[in-house]
């Protein structure tokens, strides 16, 4: 092989880091390394991605192009990591320090813009034109993909919606029914008495409606309240199950537990679904994607691809609604794949 036959991809995260070599051919896997992220240090974490390229490349006894996923992006201003919740990163001058060492170009993107190219060029989007990647595991992350190619725009922010405000509901018929009733017969229609009591409402007025206990929404690491991050993450959703419900459960407990059909986990992913609906609602009426990915943990909850477009054509400004929810084709191996394919 020549060196552009060879694609090495890292995906960067909070707790792991990974490497693959594909063949730039067919997509084949040819190497793969993952080693615990070395945190809190930049240098350390810096030489570590030299260690990883260099040993794959001395493995494979071949050089290649070098792509990377990173929580956060390339600061279109001074060309430094910003917006990373591996905070000890942000500010750092990661591409010009790695691309020196290596003796190379080595391109960046946000970690979901990898998961959309990945997905769009062989994988759940495979011939879509336009493909929205959405990553719902311990965080919340968008990725947006066009002709295989990541978008991240003049601000370096394209995808960036888990940090957009979940959009509210306006109340209506049987749902504004059920608060009204809630509000004068258990609060005595006392509105300071509703906003101290109301998350320790009873479970069949919050599955009737998800959305009247939802302002302003519980504070973001960024400053902000209310992001979709702390609602449709797999940590949003089980912080929301607490709060309603007053139990500690983990995600995969609360999610077992509903296909038993326990009633506060199935009003749990109720509200889950017609949050992620709304949220996914907000991307079709504006970027109009032909395929949405879902990746993460949440990905692997089957009902949400049968419910949530049953849900999101209640949202979106349409007659109807041709975009396809797919789970992933390649699974949490999907990141590390769009970044070798960045070239």
């Amino acid at each position: 092989m020549t060196d552009q036959g060879l694609r090495l991809g890292i995906d960067f995260g909070g707790t792991k880091t990974e490497i693959i070599g594909l063949d730039a051919r067919n997509g084949k896997e040819l190497y793969r390394k993952r080693i615990p992220t070395r945190r809190d240090d930049y240098d350390q974490t810096l030489h570590s991605f030299v260690s990883l390229v260099e040993e794959a490349e001395a493995s494979l006894d071949m050089k290649g192009t070098v792509g990377m996923g990173i929580p956060g992006t390339v600061s279109t201003d001074t060309n430094r990591i910003k917006n990373s919740n591996s905070v000890w990163m942000n500010d750092k001058p990661l591409q010009k320090d790695l691309s020196g060492l290596l003796g190379r170009e080595v391109r960046i993107q946000n970690d979901a813009n990898c998961f959309a190219v990945s997905e769009a060029i062989d994988g759940a989007g495979k011939g879509a034109k336009i493909v929205f990647g959405v990553i719902i595991g311990t965080g919340c992350g968008g990725g947006i993909s066009i002709d295989g190619k990541p978008v991240s725009g003049i601000n370096g922010i394209g995808g960036e919606w888990g940090h957009n405000p979940l959009p509210s509901l306006k109340f209506s018929g049987k749902e504004s029914a059920a608060w009204l009733e809630y509000f004068d017969h258990e609060l005595g229609g006392n509105m300071e008495t509703a906003q101290i009591y109301k998350h320790k409402d009873p479970i069949e007025y919050i599955t009737d409606d998800p959305s009247w206990n939802e302002y302003p929404g519980p504070a973001c690491y960024c400053g902000k309240r209310g992001c979709l991050e702390r609602w449709i993450s797999g940590t949003g959703f089980k912080n929301d199950y607490a709060r309603v419900t007053g139990e500690v459960l983990s995600t995969h407990d609360i999610v077992a537990k509903a296909q038993e059909g326990d009633k506060k986990c199935v009003a749990a992913l109720d509200r889950y679904a017609d949050r992620l609906a709304r949220a996914l609602a907000q991307i079709i009426n504006i970027l109009d994607p032909d395929v949405i990915v879902l990746g993460g943990g949440m990905s692997n909850v089957e009902r949400l691809y049968e419910d949530v477009p049953k849900i999101w054509d209640r949202y979106v400004f349409s007659d109807s609604c041709k975009t396809s929810l797919r789970p992933p084709r390649h699974g949490d191996s999907s990141g590390v794949r769009g970044a070798a394919w960045l070239w």
